[in-house]
């Protein structure tokens, strides 16, 4: 019986908690209403996601060095490919006009028309040679085809903080590298963006800097209102907070604050605006993050992140930020770490996790489930 179907009946015992008491594995919960299955465990570091014209599901990862593919994604038994193997840390992929777009550290290469060449695909193609590379801190990409038909493409800082020219920015670009330019400054590293569905403006997640303790400062969600605007590293932090070395290179009133201050050392990484209809219209166009968590807090302080949060908008004002998906930590033990949210062609919401290779799909399974609430 595939693995999705299995778990399906498991689901129904147990509601939105997975798996059921005594189960190896996270123990998610959800909010009422709520229930998750699993689409794969067969994903060795599974980290950005993106969907082709067809149905596939793309997966990229950093050292598994693969780029996975799944058939029939959520038809609830998937064919399982790797498109490409041998990669340097392929994190970001995207698709468009039937080419998938891997993004490694210093390059962006091209499969073309390999959604119909799965089980024999194409030799990777260099499109983009030579993004800003320094050291390899911080140089794992994310990319995305933005509402304008460009590229969008983050550079992240090679340093814990540091100034360094043609770093800690987001570019954009035509498909073939052409035409670059800033749309974003003053961001240390981010590892996920996405448009706003109804202004087309762009918001981004960005980690914040280490070494500053336990609680400060805090990691962020920023919108970009203008291309071009700075958003304060390394000279400011949380819209509020003068570096301790780098505070005399600019002043915090100069830099674009925060919408909302996301939790210390939680690693906030792919995030996605739910524009699906399968969710209660509560969730309609509002904020879901993945947060990789914690690497540097102190055990007396505990780990932070390790979730899926909820962004509650009210237009470009945030309004509530609160957990959705739990249960990648058992007290201090890590058992799963979310990296990359991404909307289904069905309403349901993917969810990827590096440590367990897996895929996730959240669906609203409560009473009623008219897509007018």
């Amino acid at each position: 019986m595939p693995v999705v179907i299995r778990l399906a009946v498991l689901l129904l015992l147990c509601s939105a908690v997975w798996p059921p008491a005594g189960a190896a594995g996270p123990d998610f919960r959800l909010p009422p209403g709520f229930e998750l299955d699993v689409l794969s465990e067969d994903l060795a570091g599974a980290r950005s996601m993106a969907w082709g014209d067809e149905g596939t599901l793309f997966v990229g990862t950093r050292s598994s060095k693969r780029v996975y593919a799944l058939r029939d994604a959520l038809s609830g038994n998937p064919e399982l490919f790797v498109v490409a193997d041998g990669l340097k840390t392929p994190n970001g992929v995207a698709f468009r006009d039937g080419v998938l777009y891997i993004a490694e550290p210093r390059r962006i290469l091209a499969l073309r028309d390999v959604e119909t060449r799965l089980e024999q695909p194409p030799q990777p193609e260099v499109v983009i040679d030579e993004l800003p590379f320094k050291n390899g801190l911080h140089a794992w990409k994310y990319i995305a085809f933005g509402p304008d038909g460009r590229l969008y493409v983050p550079v992240g800082a090679p340093c814990n903080v540091c100034d360094q020219d043609g770093f800690a920015q987001i570019l954009s670009m035509q498909a073939d590298g052409s035409d670059r330019r800033v749309e974003a400054r003053g961001v240390r590293n981010s590892v996920g963006f996405d448009w706003h569905p109804e202004t087309g403006e762009l918001w981004f997640t960005d980690n914040g800097r280490d070494m500053l303790g336990d609680d400060l400062p805090p990691c962020e969600l920023n919108r970009v209102s203008a291309s071009g605007q700075d958003f304060g590293f390394p000279y400011c932090h949380g819209g509020t907070i003068a570096d301790p070395k780098f505070g005399k290179l600019g002043s915090c009133d100069e830099a674009v604050a925060p919408v909302q201050n996301l939790a210390p050392h939680s690693a906030p990484l792919g995030m996605t605006f739910y524009t699906g209809r399968a969710f209660p219209a509560r969730y309609r166009s509002q904020l879901f993050i993945a947060e990789h968590g914690s690497w540097n807090r102190s055990r007396e302080a505990g780990k932070t992140g390790y979730r899926v949060t909820l962004v509650r908008l009210d237009g470009n004002r945030a309004v509530g930020y609160e957990p959705f998906l739990e249960g990648f930590l058992d007290g201090d033990e890590v058992l799963g770490r979310p990296v990359d949210v991404l909307p289904a062609p069905d309403g349901s919401l993917l969810v990827s996790d590096d440590e367990r290779g897996a895929i996730y799909r959240i669906r609203y399974t409560g009473a009623g489930l008219a897509d007018n609430r």
